[in-house]
């Protein structure tokens, strides 16, 4: 449980970020790539996005974050500086400006007794380990939250909507109410779910309430109460919000229009090598029915089929890159 006290002149104080935060959105991501918490959810975004770190390379950079984002009840706070900072590179700016003794502090607390070799350098404050650190977080940022970010922003976005409204209708107390699923309000207090016990004291400071998609159960908070203090909180995104997103991309695409939305979502997720079966499940169609698709864009010349053992995996051919990008 996680009280927060928060007074009537807190209530004037409250703050909402506007934007995805795109390093609490990396963190967090990174923790549900370590765990199968909501699966139904997120076990299509996982796949997927295990297979295009190993595409890129990536995968033991992203086996090195997760020794800093770990899932476990302690993260270190630098790794989140911003309070609905829309911007990476700003983010990631602060993250290298951390001072030498709090990473000391922090990374010493993650790791009580010796911390992984690479790691040992990161908490001496070594220049070239935390240009490194803002590279990788770059990296793992342009792979598993970037192409998701149509659908982290429309469900920001919606969650603004909720709570613009009730901030109209009912002004700040309104604007709390409509937390109730997330935090009660207890006497003085602000009161949710949380992994342990925790107490936090605002002391006259602004709370920022940060809206996460990769966020879910239970809201997070900064383990410094000393820092500006921060509820991000779970946007609980609906199952198949994976493949309705990649429907909803594929409607907007002109070559919709000439081939069908459906047909448009088939090539464009053939951009890699799929089977129909990892193409049915990533788009949410039956494979009949996908296997229907990926035929009539091979006989189209749009797409290829090639036989690897027992599989068989469709990839889009240049035609089809040309009548995607309208270079045709």
């Amino acid at each position: 449980m996680l009280r927060i006290d928060f007074t009537a002149e807190d209530l004037n104080r409250l703050r909402v970020a506007g934007e995805p935060d795109p390093l609490w959105e990396t963190v967090l991501s990174l923790m549900r790539l370590q765990d199968r918490s909501a699966a139904v959810v997120f076990d299509p975004w996982r796949r997927e996005v295990r297979t295009a770190l190993a595409r890129a390379g990536l995968t033991s950079t992203a086996a090195v974050l997760m020794l800093l984002a770990r899932r476990a009840a302690y993260f270190p706070d630098f790794l989140t500086p911003g309070q609905g900072v829309a911007d990476l590179e700003a983010g990631i700016d602060l993250v290298l400006g951390t001072p030498k003794t709090r990473l000391t502090r922090e990374l010493s607390k993650l790791y009580p007794k010796t911390p992984p070799r690479g790691l040992r350098r990161l908490g001496e404050g070594d220049p070239r380990t935390l240009e490194l650190l803002g590279e990788a977080l770059r990296r793992y940022h342009e792979v598993a939250v970037a192409p998701y970010l149509p659908a982290i922003r429309a469900a920001v976005t919606a969650d603004r909507s909720i709570r613009a409204e009730a901030a109209l209708t009912a002004g700040p107390q309104g604007l709390l109410d409509s937390y109730r699923t997330i935090a009660d309000r207890e006497e003085e207090a602000l009161v949710t779910d949380y992994p342990f016990d925790r107490g936090l004291r605002l002391d006259g400071r602004p709370l920022t309430i940060v809206p996460a998609f990769f966020c879910v159960r239970t809201p997070v908070t900064l383990a410094d109460p000393h820092l500006d203090p921060v509820l991000v909180h779970p946007l609980d995104p609906a199952p198949g919000w994976l493949a309705r997103s990649r429907r909803e991309a594929a409607e907007q695409l002109p070559v919709a229009q000439l081939i069908g939305p459906t047909r448009a979502m088939v090539l464009e997720a053939l951009e890699h090598p799929r089977t129909t079966t990892e193409l049915a499940e990533l788009l949410r169609l039956t494979p009949p029915t996908t296997s229907r698709h990926a035929t009539v864009l091979r006989e189209a010349g749009l797409v290829e089929s090639r036989r690897h053992g027992n599989r068989v995996f469709h990839l889009r051919t240049r035609l089809g890159d040309a009548l995607l990008n309208g270079t045709l």
